[in-house]
């Protein structure tokens, strides 16, 4: 048993709380000090008998995250007070009821925001997500919830080390997926990039830590090259009587990573791997000038790139960040990215909403206040099904925006990629309803035609007009979804109402009982959501008497069929018979008579990947590599279907993967890829294909390996065949699960 020193805790604890107050200082009026001590004393109580996975004491958390909350986000004393008394209401024995006798309604209001839903989750939705929509009912309020949620998820998310496997994959997808694009949405960026590296440390360790070391490697050289890049910049700026700073940062791991991957380079062939960021401390009337003519400086010194000129300080983002960003040739031909902007602008870009608001009355600057407005319309449209409304809000979280005029030189903001019809919903969720088409720049477009920046756009309505299911297909906003959705679903209950009453009589000729567990059977058989998407098939003559009857003789051979198919009433079984056997673990290998498991063919996993396991409603549990196309979605919104999963020693078994090869297009070279795989290498190959463009060819090609480092070998010997660029293995990228 491990010995607790309770006073060297006791110790801890006070130095840790007297960092709180000192970082807390800059925003603290007379009082505030009492009612800091106070949350303080009684978030201690409530915890004095909990720890942490680390074995720390548990008030270590929410003194952490409200240092997060005053330091990194420059929140205020309210905030502090919910920071330190956020877990109290879900842990401990003390209520709302409490709380709001001793802090007040809007204290009580933010931790009702921040306490999780108690209670047992369904097969259908995700608690994840349900939980994510009643935080977002208390945002509409108080931005404060969301912001202290993130300041509670970078904490967790620092400490997750002493966290199980599973639950590392589960709640850094959740982040990656959910909470990253949020602190991008609310202007977090340093907070959002520490998010995002954090979640790639435990999805993808291997990577991250090579990424991690190369950056350590070349530290010096970098730095080096820094300075003399900088260097004639700091005297030009000197000499024109500017006051700054400047300075140069790598950027996150996250970040090169994602560049790596969608250029399909080593990181040796990623050349901007940090930013160069000019502060200027200029006054709020010459902010705009001072920048401008900075930026002139830069680009008399380095000749810039005419396609990488990012100008938002004449047109902020919708989440208030302004800066001019520029990328410019540096010394040894390598590319350099250029920050321009004023200290007012840079505490805005790192502190977010919480700087916007200070700022506010003095730039007017209202992006976020329309945002979240946007997000109380959202939530006001009823949503059947939480991960349909988590898939509509997040396609809005993180996306670049292009600028639109109205008709009358109105400036309006919408995500990059978004259609006519988008903006006729933008305006006015009716006239979204009732469009028919628009005028881009004066000329007729269709609803589907895609934006451009800076176009000026004319709305034209029809009364006779109703949303339709294809707009769906082109629609890109949350808003116009949520609306187009409500009105077909209002539309089709109408419809299978009265189908329910036609079903009802087909079963009865047929002998087969109208109830919720046989409306069930059916929904399965036919592949259906729910018993509305049966009633409604059945009104609009999709599913008939003939295919009733094929169900019933389906339902009768049902004890004669051995596929080990899972319905949804034996899915807690599943679950169970896994988390009660002594490790807690899938072993892929071993378990073929006990459990059906199968190799999900969207990521194909191989021994040696990372994996985890996901129990499906109708096909047992499919095995996903953890950084699979479509895995941070599944872990995040279905965390309590992961299983944790182990390779067994594979005795020479084959595993289907895909490789794709990219060359110069010269004679014999895919004869001699062919060899090194069939005959040096004696690997089977079920497929190859092979396009030629312009002297370069790109192939793919689907072989058996046994493991991973069976597939290393392979890669490396194809990057060694004459004529050949790059070798990646690659994945499928539609959602299999």
């Amino acid at each position: 048993m491990i010995e607790i020193d309770v006073e060297g805790e006791k110790k801890e604890i006070q130095k840790r709380y007297r960092a709180l107050l000192k970082a807390c200082k800059p925003t603290m009026e007379k009082g505030d000090k009492r009612l800091i001590r106070q949350a303080f004393e009684l978030s201690v109580d409530a915890h004095k008998n909990m720890r942490r996975k680390s074995g720390e004491p548990y008030i270590y958390h929410p003194i952490a995250v409200a240092q997060i909350a005053a330091e990194e986000i420059g929140l205020g004393t309210t905030s502090i007070v919910c920071a330190l008394l956020h877990d109290v209401v879900e842990d401990t024995e003390l209520t709302l009821e409490d709380i709001e006798r001793e802090f007040g309604k809007k204290v009580a209001n933010i931790i009702d925001g921040l306490t999780k839903i108690a209670g047992v989750f369904d097969q259908t939705s995700s608690i994840q997500a349900e939980n994510f929509r009643k935080m977002l009912l208390t945002l509409a309020d108080d931005v404060r919830v969301i912001l202290i949620k993130l300041a509670d998820r970078l904490h967790n998310m620092r400490t997750l080390d002493s966290m199980p496997r599973d639950k590392q994959l589960k709640i850094s997808s959740e982040t990656a997926y959910l909470y990253a694009p949020l602190a991008h949405r609310l202007g977090l960026y340093s907070i959002k990039s520490e998010l995002e590296d954090l979640s790639m440390k435990f999805t993808e360790s291997t990577t991250y830590k090579l990424i991690a070391q190369k950056l350590n490697e070349t530290k010096i050289e970098r730095n080096k090259f820094i300075n003399e890049f900088i260097k004639p910049i700091e005297e030009k700026l000197t000499a024109q009587g500017l006051s700054f700073s400047i300075y140069g940062r790598p950027k996150s791991i996250y970040s090169i990573w994602k560049k790596m991957k969608s250029k399909g380079v080593p990181f040796e062939e990623v050349f901007d791997l940090f930013a160069i960021r000019i502060i200027l401390d200029s006054p709020m009337e010459s902010e705009k000038a001072d920048c401008w003519k900075s930026y002139s400086i830069v680009t008399d010194q380095y000749i810039p790139n005419p396609d990488r000129l990012r100008d938002w300080i004449s047109s902020p983002k919708g989440n208030g960040y302004e800066s001019l960003h520029t990328t410019v040739m540096g010394p040894k031909g390598r590319w350099v990215e250029i920050q321009i902007r004023s200290k007012r602008m840079n505490e805005i870009a790192e502190k977010g909403f919480a700087a916007h608001w200070k700022y506010k009355e003095q730039t007017n600057e209202n992006g976020l206040d329309i945002w979240i407005q946007n997000v109380r319309e959202m939530l006001s449209n009823p949503e059947s099904n939480a991960l349909d409304f988590l898939d509509d809000f997040k396609m809005n979280l993180f996306t670049d925006e292009i600028f639109i005029f109205t008709p009358k030189g109105m400036l309006m903001k919408l995500p990059f990629g978004a259609t006519a019809l988008d903006f006729a919903f933008e305006i006015h969720t009716d006239i979204g309803a009732k469009c028919i088409g628009a005028k881009v720049n004066h000329k007729l477009v269709p609803l589907s035609y895609k934006l451009q920046n800076g176009d000026q756009v004319e709305v034209i309505t029809s009364e006779k007009q109703k949303p339709k299911e294809e707009w769906l297909n082109f629609v890109i906003t949350s808003k116009a979804k949520a609306k187009i959705k409500l009105t077909l679903r209002e539309y089709k209950n109408q419809i299978a109402e009265a189908g329910k009453a036609h079903l009802e009589n087909k079963l009865k000729s047929l002998k087969i009982p109208y109830n919720p567990q046989q409306l069930s059977k059916i929904c399965l058989y036919f592949d259906l959501n729910n018993v509305t998407d049966l009633h409604y098939q059945v009104a609009i003559g999709k599913i008939d008497l003939k295919e009733l009857r094929e169900f019933q003789i389906a339902e009768k051979k049902q004890p004669e069929n051995n596929q080990k198919n899972i319905d949804v009433d034996s899915f807690n079984q599943l679950s169970k018979l896994i988390k009660s056997k002594d490790s807690d673990m899938l072993m892929i290998g071993e378990e073929v008579d006990k459990i059906n498991y199968k190799l999900s063919p969207c990521c194909n996993p191989i021994p040696g990947d990372d994996v985890f396991g996901f129990i499906t409603a109708t096909e047992g549990i499919k095995i996903h590599r953890t950084n699979c196309p479509n895995a941070i979605k599944l872990m995040s919104n279905f965390g309590y279907r992961i299983v944790k999963v182990k390779w067994t020693e594979q005795k020479e078994i084959a595993f289907l993967t895909g490789i794709k090869i990219t060359g110069i297009d010269d004679v014999g070279v895919v004869s001699n890829i062919t060899r090194v795989i069939s005959s040096d290498l004696k690997v089977n190959m079920r497929s190859i294909t092979v396009d030629s463009d312009d002297g370069i060819f790109e192939g793919t090609l689907m072989v058996y390996v046994n493991d991973t480092s069976h597939l290393a070998i392979l890669i490396n010997r194809l990057k060694q065949v004459n004529g050949v660029l790059s070798v990646t293995r690659f994945d499928s990228e539609h959602l299999n699960v």
